[in-house]
Formats: structure tokens, C-alpha cells, sequence
């Protein structure tokens, strides 16, 4: 890495205390925190894995101090070497003795498949691989460090729970009060806290490991993000979101067989995307039996030419029916203006929104109810809370239990304050500020989109501004020079 540099930012606003690498060539590591940051003198031990039976045959099992992971794979020869995050893994070196661990795993948010699995494989990661046998779950989310009983976990208790839906835990929204979760932190001697839940979680998790450290607890706080609509900014994919795609397809599939089968068909499927519409998208190019998919960040229209109903008009004039994709925050704005109604939020603080399912079905019946020249048979299906519900498939049991291990790997390691998640292919730590600063979007002038586009042949609804518009919010981010000026950093050793 050359002459590096590893830096503090003492600005306590949105970034608290960035631990920056700065090295040759434009590197920059946006590392996680560690233990060792504000609790000096720790004692090390030896990693239990290096007597672990399982593996003794691998080679070079533990992970390099210095490797780290790019953020942006796709580079020019003269490009500088840009972001990269710490890489997951075990270490030789571990910053806990199996006996002294006291873990605790909570699930917060909505569900999403694979919540099971990555309870599991946390808590047989740890029994296994680190001989860590005391470990509880936290009943119902975040209240639950406060207001519920604890739950003993050990392998015999969630040895089958990959094979259903949900959480064994239970899981809640709201209920965040640092204080008290700290608190209780602390009273029941707990000594590293797994966190499985989206942004909102994620943006808990971050208060709560601020609050630690505040106090200058040994405590090792891991997030695990979890979004069914794969919202998550850096990593690759969130965990359940394969799983979601591959339900959606019944509902698609049952779509396209109601309107197959009768004259001027329209199969209409809503599915999950608050403000990012990867599930519909994704879904609909698996399918191929979508005629529109319609997302959040594609705005689009109703009347007129180029509008939603002459395509429709066009395609039932050529196929004799039609089945069209909608995501859950498509077109709000749309029914803002046709439905007047109160903005309300959840406990989590996102906005409610109205159901778009059942109202672009009840316009598209009576704009041809009103032209009275093509009688139309449309269906509507609704899979939602059946996507949520069901246990993750193959693909992503194989990913939480990578997501699982490296969590493991780096609380045993001493590393806090983190997210896990898969970067361009590897598993990495990510600072929590990365995870909560925006959302993930669909790049509506991406070559993905352009992919669905051609599907399906769907007009794309887009003028030539709302094209130039999108593209300059898609120019990359230049790292905020402030942020890592020598003004604002602050020289301290780098610990590995």
C-alpha cells in the first residue's frame, strides 16, 4: 500500500470519526473501527480456528492484514486506485476468548427471506468455529433489548430453522431507545451484538455502537444488511432478494396464464419496491412474460400519446392481452394528485404509501370502460406478504451463511461498528455511514434498464430532460475533499 496514513475525522455530524487510509496513487481505505480505537492495551489470543479440525486442510485460511476490496471494479488505465473497504475474514490474531463471549442476535424490520439462516450459521459459526457457547436471541427487535425475554440459542435449537420463513426471534419496527438498549447491554454482560435489519436498522445499529464506545465498553457491534427490496448502497445484493425474484415469478406466471386465457386479458402484479424497483425489474426480465414493468424511479404517464393506456390499447390490439409489472412506489406521485389523504409513516419512519395495484387497475378499467370500444378482463394479483414469508432458496441460503461467517470472523477479530456485505465478489467491512448515506436505485439510464426495455418494448415514458437529468445524477461522487483534508484528520496508528 506504500507510505499510509491512517487518519481520524473529529467532525461528530454525519460522519463520526472516519478511520481513513490514504495511500499511493489515490488509495483510500475507508476502514471500520476496532476495538483497539478507544480501548488500549487489549490482549490478543491465537485463533481457535488454527486447531480446528475442519480447517486443517486449507491453505492460507487466515486472511491478509493489508487485503482490502475496491469499490469500483470497472476502471481506466489512468484512473487512481479510488475506495476500498476492509477485506471479511478470519484473523490470526482474535480480541476475545471463546469462554468470555456473551453474544446476542436481534432481528429488526420487516421480513425478508433468509432471516433464519443467517440466525443459524451466526450462531453455529460462533459454537463451531470459535467455541463460543453462550449466546441469546433478542426477542422482538429492538424493544426487545428492554421489554422481552432473551432466547437461548445454541445449534440444537436452530438446527432446522433455515427451512422456514420469517424470524424465530420475532421482529418489530420502532423501539429504538439507545439508552436502554445500551443498558441493557451492559446489565446482561454482553459482549458482542449482531444486528440483522435494513437501512433503518442499520442507522439504529450505528447509534448504538456510538453509544458504546461513548462508554468504553469491550462490546463488538456487527450489522447484517437485510432489505428484501435490495435498497442497499456498496454491496452487491442484499440477502432474501434472489429468493424474492424467484416467487415473484409464480405471481407473474399466474398473470400471464389469467390473461392468456381470455379475450382482451390484462394480468396485473404488484410487487415490493418502496423507492427501488430491482424486484420488478429483475422479475420481469426473468420472466419475459411481461408486456410493462413500471418502477419508482421511472416516472411515467397515463393519457395521452406515449402514455400507459395507448401502449396497453397497442398491445392488446397485437397479443390480445398483456401483462403488466408494478412496483409498490411506482407512480405515488399519480395518486397524490388523484387522492387526497394525510402523509403517515410507520414506526420505522417510512412513508405509507397508497396502493398502486388496485388503483392503476381501477383506472385502466375505466379509461376503456369510458372509450366503450374494447371490453377488457383484468386480473389482480398481490403475492406480497407470500414473497416475504417463505424460506430463501439455494442461492441465498449459500450467501447468508457467507454473510453470517464473516460477521463472525470480524466481531472475534475486534473489528466494530460494521456492516458485512459482499463488494464486486468479495466479502467486506463496511463503515455504517457508507451503508445509511443514500439508497440503491435502479439507474434508469443504465444498460439493465435499457435491457428490460427491449424485453418488453415498453416505451420508456422519458423525455429527452428527464434523460439528461438522471445521467448527471448518475456522474460519479468525487470523495468530499474537506472530509479528508489535513485540516480535518487527525494522525493516529493504523490497527490492524
Amino acid at each position: 500500500m506504500g507510505s499510509n496514513k491512517s487518519n481520524y475525522n473529529n467532525n461528530n455530524s454525519d460522519h463520526n470519526q472516519l478511520k481513513v487510509v490514504i495511500g499511493d496513487a489515490g488509495y483510500v481505505l475507508e476502514d471500520v473501527p476496532h476495538l483497539c480505537d478507544y480501548i488500549p492495551n487489549l490482549p490478543t489470543y491465537p485463533n481457535p480456528l488454527q486447531d480446528n479440525p475442519a480447517y486443517s486442510v486449507v491453505k492460507q485460511y487466515f486472511v491478509n492484514a493489508d487485503d482490502t476490496v475496491t469499490q469500483k471494479i470497472v476502471v481506466h488505465k489512468k484512473s487512481p486506485r479510488g475506495i476500498h473497504f476492509r477485506r471479511a475474514g478470519p484473523r490470526q490474531r482474535v480480541y476475545f476468548e471463546s469462554d468470555e463471549v456473551r453474544a446476542c442476535i436481534v432481528t429488526c424490520g420487516g421480513l425478508c427471506p433468509g432471516l433464519n439462516t443467517v440466525i443459524r450459521e451466526i450462531v453455529c459459526g460462533l459454537y463451531y468455529m470459535y467455541g463460543v457457547k453462550r449466546i441469546l436471541g433478542i426477542d422482538g427487535g429492538y424493544r426487545g433489548f428492554y421489554a422481552r425475554n432473551t432466547i437461548p440459542l445454541n445449534p440444537r435449537t436452530v438446527n432446522d430453522i433455515h427451512k422456514r420463513g420469517g424470524t424465530i426471534l420475532g421482529t418489530s419496527r420502532g423501539g429504538h431507545d439507545t439508552s436502554k438498549i445500551v443498558d441493557s447491554i451492559q446489565d446482561r454482560g454482553i459482549n458482542q451484538v449482531y444486528i440483522i435489519g435494513g437501512d433503518g436498522t442499520q442507522r439504529g445499529a450505528s447509534v448504538i455502537f456510538e453509544e458504546i464506545r461513548r462508554r468504553g465498553l469491550k462490546v463488538a457491534v456487527a450489522g447484517i444488511p437485510k432489505t428484501i427490496d435490495n435498497d442497499i448502497p456498496v454491496i452487491d445484493k442484499s440477502f432474501g432478494f434472489d429468493s424474492a425474484v424467484e416467487e415473484a415469478q409464480r405471481a407473474i406466471n399466474a398473470a400471464h396464464v389469467e390473461a392468456c386465457s381470455i379475450e382482451n386479458g390484462i394480468g396485473v402484479v404488484k410487487l415490493m419496491g418502496r423507492y427501488s424497483g430491482f424486484i420488478a425489474m429483475y422479475a420481469t426480465l426473468a420472466s419475459r412474460d411481461v408486456d410493462c414493468c413500471l418502477i419508482p424511479e421511472s416516472p411515467f404517464y397515463l393519457e395521452g400519446p406515449g402514455g400507459l393506456f395507448e401502449y396497453i390499447e397497442k398491445r392488446l390490439k397485437e397479443n390480445g392481452h398483456m401483462v403488466l409489472v408494478i412496483a409498490e412506489g411506482a407512480g405515488q406521485e399519480l395518486l397524490s394528485e388523484s387522492i387526497h389523504s394525510m402523509e403517515k409513516e410507520d414506526a420505522s419512519g417510512n412513508k405509507l404509501l397508497k396502493d398502486v395495484g388496485l388503483w392503476i387497475s381501477q383506472r385502466i378499467k375505466d379509461h376503456f370502460a369510458k372509450k366503450n370500444k374494447m371490453a377488457i378482463n383484468l386480473k389482480y394479483i398481490d403475492p406480497t406478504y407470500m414473497i416475504r414469508a417463505i424460506p430463501s432458496n439455494a442461492s441465498d441460503n449459500v450467501y447468508c451463511t457467507l454473510l453470517a461467517q464473516s460477521a463472525v470472523h470480524g466481531a472475534m477479530a475486534g473489528y466494530t461498528g460494521f456492516t458485512v456485505g459482499p463488494v464486486n465478489g468479495r466479502h467486506s467491512y463496511i463503515p455504517f455511514y457508507r451503508i445509511n448515506e443514500k439508497q440503491n436505485n435502479v439507474v434508469i439510464t443504465d444498460r439493465m434498464w435499457a435491457r428490460l426495455l427491449s424485453s418488453t418494448n415498453q416505451p420508456s415514458f422519458l423525455s429527452t430532460k428527464d434523460v439528461i437529468e438522471d445521467k448527471r445524477e448518475d456522474e460519479p461522487q468525487v470523495l468530499d475533499q474537506e472530509i479528508f483534508s489535513e485540516d480535518n484528520l487527525v494522525n493516529k496508528e493504523l490497527v490492524i
